[in-house]
């Protein structure tokens, strides 16, 4: 989705290394942002392309965000027709090259939130969800 260290990036370089990827037996391929340089334009641009040339390929995306941005990204990947979301409980994790402190990984619930308001049935045990909400408060304060 970009390249924050200045070296060259675009569609045709992902297209590049996803068509080596998948000749080589990859089923599952997630799009990775770690430092939060995706906006939802670029993933509007990338993964419908993706998707449809690499149409037997499961692609989605792991991003890294600001939390006010989050779900944004969020509905952008699922417009976009991804079928993967990589998520942490309250977006915990991040990396350290990133521009910003308050960069990390985008949340579970703000995942499951947006999917519950398009209606998609996720089939989960909800009582199970609280109590790793609960233990996640305990573990990460």
């Amino acid at each position: 989705f970009g390249n924050p260290y200045g070296d060259e990036w675009n569609y045709e370089i992902v297209e590049h290394w996803a068509d080596i990827l998948i000749s080589k037996g990859v089923k599952i391929l997630s799009l990775a942002d770690t430092v939060g340089v995706s906006t939802p334009e670029k993933i509007t641009s990338i993964l419908p392309k993706l998707i449809s040339r690499f149409n037997h390929t499961e692609i989605g995306i792991h991003l890294h965000s600001i939390p006010t941005e989050r779900v944004e990204k969020i509905a952008a990947a699922y417009d976009a027709g991804a079928k993967r979301i990589d998520s942490a409980l309250k977006g915990f994790g991040g990396c350290p090259m990133a521009a910003d402190d308050l960069t990390g990984n985008i949340a579970t619930e703000d995942v499951i939130t947006f999917l519950n308001s398009k209606g998609v049935n996720l089939n989960l045990n909800m009582d199970k969800w609280n109590e790793a909400m609960i233990l996640s408060s305990r573990i990460f304060g």
